[in-house]
């Protein structure tokens, strides 16, 4: 077995060896090999960071016999295959539109001074799950503001950019560069890996001079850099293995913001053409509502004004008429997805029963800045739906335990993410 205490740069020096080698499983992450199910499990996070009108998309019964809202009709032959929600939300995250970027970390208090966002739900996932595929996350966006917005946050709460562009998404995973551009990518991560030698040299010669706090500080940040050499290394063997093939032809890039459904329909595709290709296992896509102009409603209708503007509609009629069939337009993609992933196949099952989708929004209500009672759907992933759970409007459960019962379901070993107090056992099998 290799010695997991050898010195990464006893690697390095060794390269031309190590570097011919496939990926190891003693240089995998324990925990990947520990938790990583036999059947693989997936999940696609999706947020409209507007969210929807709350009327029409909650039903007004609970339990299985529930009837089916005006927003849940178009996905009436999937009905055994989602939950709905309500009475879901983050405790303490208030703020109307700031709490956007908090909708996968629930850190509270997003309008306090001095706020720092924390890990989000995908980056949480992935590091339990280990570096199983080429990569471990992948951050999409709708007409996002890609500089300010974002569903993905590091345990450090920066902010990972979405990636907004179809084919640039498209090379990424299956177009493989030559020997020359492989070497040239390698070059760069020795680069950088040379540069945290330097570092890790450097406070290891000071540590001994300095106070128990602050050694423990430099201990942090040392565990830090550590975890970035893992990525490193994990990063040179991918780049060396051939990259999936797929029938499909590159996409068109869609840059008019204006066409937000066709926009939002070629990223769900790319979504689920990287779950199909097993590119990675865990997508989040960011719908940028909020920064979305006047857009094409219908083949012959555009919206009287921007997303946002239409979502303080005051009850005025004809601003609630657009919204609905935003709203409904909206429902028809998600009803798209599910059937695309119903009709792919993944071993004995189908995707669907291995992916979990969920759909919803840091808003419960964008009209009054309400930030309860969240529209949440999750369909998929194998778990036991067709249900209305309806919790506390008055004092919602934490939508943290519905995002703990879903890290369990990918056979991740956590009993707490973000303000979780339990699990929400009754989508369980």
């Amino acid at each position: 077995m290799i010695d997991q205490r050898l010195h990464r740069r006893r690697f390095l020096r060794s390269g031309g060896v190590m570097l011919t080698l496939p990926l190891l499983d003693s240089l995998l992450a324990k925990s990947a090999r520990a938790t990583e199910p036999p059947t693989p499990r997936r999940m696609l996070l999706i947020s409209n960071n507007l969210g929807v009108l709350p009327k029409p998309f909650f039903p007004q019964a609970t339990g299985r016999d529930y009837e089916l809202s005006p927003y849940l009709e178009p996905l009436a032959e999937f009905r055994n295959d989602f939950t709905v929600f309500s009475g879901l939300s983050h405790p303490g995250v208030a703020g109307g539109h700031s709490t956007e970027n908090c909708f996968l970390t629930a850190a509270r208090n997003p309008t306090k001074s001095g706020f720092r966002n924390q890990i989000s739900l995908d980056q949480f996932a992935a590091e339990k799950l280990g570096p199983v595929t080429r990569f471990p996350t992948l951050n999409l966006g709708v007409n996002i503001d890609k500089a300010n917005r974002s569903l993905a946050w590091t345990r450090d709460g920066v902010l990972l950019p979405a990636e907004d562009s179809a084919p640039a998404l498209f090379q990424k995973m299956f177009v493989q560069g030559d020997a020359a551009a492989v070497q040239k990518q390698l070059k760069k991560l020795e680069e950088r890996g040379s540069i945290l030698d330097t570092l890790l040299d450097d406070t290891q010669q000071v540590r001994q001079s300095l106070g128990r706090d602050d050694q423990s500080r430099l201990d942090q940040y040392l565990t830090s850099v550590r975890e970035i050499e893992q990525r490193l290394q994990t990063a040179r063997e991918w780049e060396l293995r051939s990259k999936p093939t797929t029938t499909h032809a590159p996409p068109d890039d869609i840059k008019d913001q204006k066409l937000f459904f066709e926009k939002f329909d070629l990223m769900l595709s790319m979504a689920q053409l990287a779950l199909e290709s097993d590119s990675t296992r865990i997508v989040t896509l960011m719908v940028d509502a909020f920064a979305t102009p006047p857009f094409k409603l219908g083949d012959a209708e555009n919206t009287t004004s921007g997303y946002h503007d239409l979502s303080h509609h005051g009850q005025a009629a004809d601003k609630v008429r657009q919204l609905e069939e935003a709203d409904r337009r909206q429902m028809a993609l998600l009803k798209k997805l599910l059937q695309n992933l119903a009709d792919k196949r993944d071993g004995d099952a189908r995707l669907l029963d291995r992916t979990m989708v969920l759909f919803g929004s840091n808003m419960g209500d964008s009209n009054t800045h309400d930030n309860t009672n969240l529209p949440i759907l999750l369909a998929g992933g194998g778990f036991r739906h067709g249900q209305h759970l309806a919790y506390k409007r008055d004092n919602n459960t934490p939508l943290c335990n519905l995002f703990v019962t879903m890290l369990q379901n990918m056979g991740l070993e956590t009993e707490a993410f973000g303000s979780s107090t339990s699990t929400l056992h009754e989508i369980n099998t």
